[in-house]
């Protein structure tokens, strides 16, 4: 049996300014529909993803890339998946200059690394994206400052957003590999735990009859 072949070349520095200019106009172009996964989490992802593929030994550049066109599912169709952007990302990848292989490994790497499907043996590339978004996530200030904006830009109830949280986040939590980094999982795991068990009181409090009608009262 043949072993498969990776491709062994990079991204340059040029084209991945060209996806960065490309990508940071279109999530301003369309801002009004991404109060959420905006430039603002892009450029986040991207400098953690960059900081942690530097610390695991994989390919910076192809990160650094993945992490630009992660989110452009939602540019495509509201609350989606990731798969849903692969057509857009390929082409905003081609138009760069990025060689097809290399297409395809950013394009992989990018439904390899997203939290619904992820697992523990997931390839560095990936892990390095993966706790880049993994951290946006788990930030003290994302239920106080941005959930309402997830909740606004895909059309989802907070008692939905709960849900896909426990329901995404909780097994990964318990098995060890919300973070793959041990840098991140030594810095930020407190915050997840936290951030995870206010996600379940959410979701438990919006079982009592009484808060579901204070929440209706206030809209």
């Amino acid at each position: 049996m043949s072993t498969p072949v990776l491709p062994t070349e990079t991204v340059g520095v040029a084209a991945i300014a060209q996806v960065s200019r490309r990508v940071q106009v279109l999530c301003g172009r369309y801002a009004d529909r991404l109060p959420f996964h905006g430039w603002h989490h892009v450029s986040f992802v991207r400098d953690k993803a960059v900081e942690f593929a530097m610390l695991n030994g994989s390919d910076v550049a192809v990160v650094e890339t993945a992490a630009l066109v992660h989110d452009v599912n939602y540019l495509v169709r509201r609350n989606s998946i990731a798969a849903a952007g692969s057509a857009l990302r390929r082409r905003i990848l081609v138009d760069a200059g990025i060689g097809a292989a290399t297409v395809d490994w950013i394009d992989a790497l990018v439904d390899e690394a997203e939290m619904r499907t992820r697992h523990r043996d997931i390839s560095l590339e990936a892990q390095a994206l993966s706790d880049a978004d993994t951290l946006f996530k788990a930030l003290p200030v994302t239920p106080v400052v941005l959930a309402h904006k997830y909740l606004a830009e895909n059309g989802v109830s907070l008692r939905e957003l709960a849900d896909k949280i426990v329901g995404e986040q909780r097994d990964v939590h318990d098995e060890g590999f919300y973070f793959y980094s041990p840098a991140a999982a030594a810095s930020y795991s407190r915050w997840a735990t936290a951030n995870l068990e206010l996600w379940s009181c959410i979701k438990e409090s919006l079982n009592d009859p009484t808060v579901e009608r204070l929440l209706s009262a206030v809209g």
